[in-house]
């Protein structure tokens, strides 16, 4: 949220991203909750300020009906998903048909047409009143959809249309053949969800599908002047979206600011004091690495890195050390200020998770280049090159 373009919005925005992870809680079945961010849909429309975003419950489609004959809002929504054209059938390219009789040439034309309608007769009859497809529908099959009351939208996005099949319970169909090489639909192929309706939000027609059945999903339409600017919101809310995630699977926070690197390094440089061996010096080096992460974080920030990080570790070196002083372990950097305050009480945390991620890939990555005892290199053969002058002397 500290971005150039949402950072004056962040209370805004911070509110619109909790919301929409809350919104798509699923049990994982072992008593917790699972976040899939992938269900939440990121629309992007030019216009307005940023503040004109919203949050919709449901998931929300940059698409609208195929014809303006249809009905615009359905409940208790029968989804059929789609990977293929519902267009008058044609013959593929290389295939010749002689006809001699021409009473014949128009059976052929109308065998085209049927086999089209055929297919949608198959869906509709399944029970399908909402048909969604990533290819094309003619005028011809349109008609066959207003007349069964049923809303068809064309040409969506297959990775959409694979997240709609995931939170309906629908299944992704690419092709109507079965395994004894004949075309059928069944009723089991169907997702639900209790209302599908074609509704203008901010400029644009969408297509919103509310309470899907297999899952909840959400939707935030993000509002900016131009592309450059609705692309940087984006990923600003993606990577925001991701740190809520983190912070509510791994149920636990830690403050942030170097403070857990400080807390760490000072225990282990007391614990390392207390082995009497050689790996006294290694545990000590890795206590001391551990202050790379909050120096960096005053340097970024164009403080004196050397003085905070001094009085950071004797903040911590006594919450460790006076158990009157034991408030003092909440303590880190404040880089707008340049100075240490509580950062338990500012509100400055991190998901525990990944910190605990990130000491250990660090880790192991160090032990695995120390693993590595001889480095072979190949050098390219020096080519005999004589200056033009030494061959002019010979």
């Amino acid at each position: 949220m500290s971005s150039k373009i949402i950072g004056s919005e962040s209370d805004f925005f911070s509110n619109m991203v909790v919301d929409a992870v809350n919104a798509i809680k699923v049990a994982d079945g072992a008593g917790g909750f699972k976040y899939p961010i992938k269900a939440v849909n990121v629309l992007k429309a030019h216009g307005k300020s940023t503040r004109e975003s919203v949050l919709i419950h449901g998931y929300a489609l940059n698409c609208t009906v195929a014809s303006q004959s249809m009905v615009k809002r359905i409940t208790q929504a029968r989804i059929a998903c789609l990977d293929f054209n519902l267009m008058k059938a044609k013959m593929k390219l290389g295939v010749q048909v002689l006809v001699e009789d021409p009473e014949k040439l128009e059976a052929i034309r109308k065998r085209e047409s049927d086999i089209t309608m055929e297919r949608i007769q198959k869906i509709l009859s399944a029970g399908a009143n909402v048909v969604l497809t990533t290819g094309g529908i003619d005028d011809l099959c349109m008609k066959y959809f207003i007349e069964a009351g049923a809303m068809a939208v064309r040409r969506c996005k297959k990775p959409d249309l694979k997240r709609i099949a995931k939170a309906t319970g629908a299944l992704f169909i690419s092709s109507l053949a079965n395994l004894e090489g004949e075309e059928s639909f069944d009723a089991a192929m169907l997702g639900s969800a209790e209302e599908v309706v074609q509704d203008r939000v901010c400029d644009e027609e969408l297509i919103l599908i509310k309470n899907p059945k297999a899952r909840t999903a959400a939707s935030i339409i993000l509002r900016g002047a131009n592309d450059f600017m609705v692309d940087e919101m984006e990923r600003s809310i993606h990577d925001a979206l991701c740190v809520v995630k983190r912070v509510l699977e791994s149920k636990s926070v830690v403050p942030g600011g170097g403070c857990v690197e400080a807390a760490l390094s000072i225990y282990l440089e007391n614990f390392a004091t207390s082995i009497s061996s050689r790996e006294q010096l290694a545990i000590a080096e890795f206590a001391r690495s551990l202050l790379v992460i909050p120096k960096t974080l005053a340097v970024n920030a164009a403080q004196d890195s050397t003085d905070l990080v001094a009085k950071l570790r004797a903040y911590h070196n006594s919450s460790q050390t006076k158990p009157e002083h034991a408030a003092l372990k909440w303590f880190g950097l404040d880089l707008y200020e340049g100075k240490i305050r509580d950062n338990k009480a500012a509100g400055v945390f991190e998901p525990t998770i990944s910190k605990v991620k990130s000491l250990k890939f660090a880790t192991e990555a160090a032990i695995t280049i120390l693993r590595i005892d001889d480095l072979i290199k190949i050098t390219e053969e020096k080519k005999d090159q004589r200056h033009p002058h030494d061959e002019l002397e010979d």
